[in-house]
């Protein structure tokens, strides 16, 4: 097939540089422009992306690359990969789907608007019929479709198969978040070494909103949300990658362990079916290990890298309908850039581009 252009906004982030890295010989998609703020704007990207922290190296044929504006003018491509800051993301993603762009967005901006999918492809694939509500709702020729916030990914993937067989009633949820999830420049290093920030800002609320927004049903041209009670306590940890998130689920059905850790372990989705390139094999995996999953050892996780969501400490709770768990996530790559790229996939295998 040929390969589609596509341009990312918000190139020189944490989450730009993870879509260079996974976009990059991409064998769908060829990255036709660069676009940043009025601050990186004109200069060679190499440049630009100064506070570079991955570690392989910018690709040699990007490195002086123009980082353009982000207006669809300069940044022209059909497919728009938006790392945009949330705030700036609101006004910038608009004018890309007006002008008739597909953007898939990594962005908090539209991700609760009502005609907007929010979506993690192995969980709500079927939310994509909201494109066309919202092409009507706001006349535009293009569209957004967004990702979740990182934390929320990890733990509706780990919920849903759980809720389709045991239906769920309530959710209470701790985190240990890594300090790439702040962006760059992060966390100051005198406030998080040695230290755990018991405090991330509006991270609690999207965690609850989202998952009973992705975990919802359409009716009528929007999201029924899922009645799922949920609750969440957010903490900054001294990690650089990979957040880990302790469970505690209520089931309205009596959970077995057994039969949860082989549900969990054989769940597949949509990507899985159409071998979507950035797709894992097994979206989640379970390990038996009494100490796993751990931020190092399981961050990167999948047949491809950092897709996969690990689930361990899997332990029946007070009774008989709750349940207990430990979950790893990638942050930036299954929860920000790779969910991006996979969302981007779909379109594409659905014909949407």
């Amino acid at each position: 097939m040929k390969k589609i252009d596509v341009s990312i906004l918000g190139c020189t982030g944490t989450v730009g540089q993870r879509l260079i890295e996974m976009l990059h010989d991409h064998p769908w998609f060829n990255i036709v422009s660069l676009a940043a703020s009025e601050r990186s704007a004109g200069k060679a990207y190499k440049d630009a992306a100064i506070n570079w922290y991955l570690p392989m190296d910018i690709p040699e044929d990007l490195k002086d690359v123009t980082v353009v504006n982000t207006i669809p003018s300069e940044a022209e491509a059909p497919l728009v990969f938006s790392a945009l800051p949330s705030d700036i993301a609101k006004n910038v993603e608009g004018k890309f789907a007006e002008a008739g762009c597909a953007v898939t967005s990594n962005a908090s901006a539209y991700r609760m608007e009502d005609d907007v999918p929010l979506i993690i492809p192995e969980v709500n694939a079927d939310h994509l019929q909201l494109i066309d509500v919202q092409r009507e709702n706001r006349e535009w020729s293009g569209y957004i479709v967004t990702d979740p916030n990182c934390t929320t990914i990890g733990l509706a993937m780990v919920l849903k198969p759980i809720h389709n067989r045991f239906k769920i009633d309530t959710v209470y949820v701790s985190t240990m978040q890594a300090i790439s999830g702040a962006g760059l420049p992060g966390v100051p290093g005198l406030m998080i070494t040695d230290n755990v920030i018991p405090y991330i800002k509006g991270e609690e609320q999207k965690v609850i909103t989202e998952t009973c927004k992705i975990l919802g049903e359409i009716q009528n041209k929007r999201v029924k949300f899922a009645d799922i009670k949920i609750d969440a306590s957010c903490n900054r940890v001294p990690v650089v990658d990979g957040h880990t998130e302790s469970v505690f689920i209520r089931t309205k059905e009596p959970v077995d362990v057994d039969e949860a850790r082989k549900i969990l372990s054989g769940f597949q989705g949509e990507p899985q079916k159409l071998n979507l390139p950035s797709a894992p094999k097994k979206p989640i995996i379970v390990r038996d290990e009494e100490n796993r999953p751990q931020p190092r050892l399981d961050r990167m996780a999948g047949t491809v890298p950092g897709m996969s969501v690990t689930v361990g400490r899997l332990r029946q709770g007070f009774d008989e309908n709750t349940l207990l768990l430990t979950l790893i996530s990638h942050n930036t790559i299954r929860g920000a850039a790779g969910a991006v790229v996979l969302n981007a996939e779909l379109l594409c295998a659905r014909n949407l581009l």
